[in-house]
């Protein structure tokens, strides 16, 4: 094969795949964080449930881990919640925000759970860089689930009595 040929071939190459490129949308779930909307709260039998309701996107991954105090993302202050223990559950990508920067949910920051036999407050708190952190403060050390639900997006913590 000659150079002229090779040249030929690897310019055809790049323009077909430049092309393909052009028009191949990226897909709205890859730019789309989910936003949450709602936060609800249930008792079970043998376990107290929040629900995180987000908007469409792609399904957050979720953690959580049993602290001794919550602390609010970016300031690093203690976030004050009425628990003898406390729980913090994190989402990513996951946010309470839009992309201008307006709350996307509409509730109080912090407010009590009396309906509920563990779970005694549930915070936000935090909201940075695609990570939502939510806290609880609960009555005792019991086992959590953490888990992700689709269609629509909720991330559901349960914790038993």
């Amino acid at each position: 094969m000659t150079i002229t040929l090779r040249r030929a071939l690897a310019a055809t190459v790049l323009m077909v795949t430049g092309a393909i490129a052009a028009v191949t949308p990226v897909s709205a779930a890859a730019q789309q964080i989910p936003a949450m909307t709602g936060i609800r709260t249930g008792q079970n039998p043998g376990f107290d449930r929040v629900v995180l309701d987000l908007s469409a996107g792609p399904a957050p991954a979720v953690r959580y881990d049993l602290v001794d105090e919550l602390i609010a993302d970016g300031s690093g202050e203690i976030v004050w919640l009425t628990g003898e223990f406390f729980i913090a559950v994190t989402a990513t990508p996951a946010a309470a925000h839009d992309d201008a920067g307006n709350p996307t949910y509409p509730g109080p920051q912090k407010f009590r759970t009396r309906n509920l036999r563990n779970v005694m407050a549930v915070a936000v708190t935090g909201d940075y860089e695609g990570t939502l952190s939510i806290g609880l403060g609960v009555r005792s050390r019991t086992p959590v689930t953490v888990f992700t639900l689709t269609s629509p997006n909720r991330v559901v913590i349960d914790v038993r009595h």
